[in-house]
């Protein structure tokens, strides 16, 4: 009995803790958005001009980042998916090998 309140009881913890170090990273985010509030200019080319704040600069380029990772690795997991696909589970690999006669001979070596 006392291991079930000892599992409950971490189970909290560990979501009271995934909580506060959530909330930890959103108040420094915000700390940080408020303390560069000031505008930046970005350059590109055929001479276009965009002016936002740093914060706004700064989530954009993260979310390009992230979005270019995923992309690259959506070939590598449409493969191994396919992969995964065509090998037999392990049920049906029981019902193969069973159903699959000896191959093996013996000499009586």
């Amino acid at each position: 009995m006392e291991s079930n309140y000892t599992r409950l009881f971490m189970n909290n913890l560990t979501r009271y803790l995934g909580l506060a170090a959530k909330l930890l990273v959103f108040l420094l985010v915000l700390g940080f958005a408020l303390k560069n509030s000031h505008s930046v200019t970005f350059y590109s080319y055929l001479g276009y001009v965009w002016q936002a704040p740093l914060i706004v600069m700064l989530g954009l380029a993260f979310l390009l980042g992230s979005l270019i990772g995923v992309l690259a690795l959506l070939p590598t997991l449409f493969r191994m998916r396919r992969e995964a696909a065509r090998r037999p589970q392990a049920g049906e690999l029981d019902t193969i090998t069973q159903a699959a006669p000896s191959a093996v001979t013996h000499h009586g070596i």
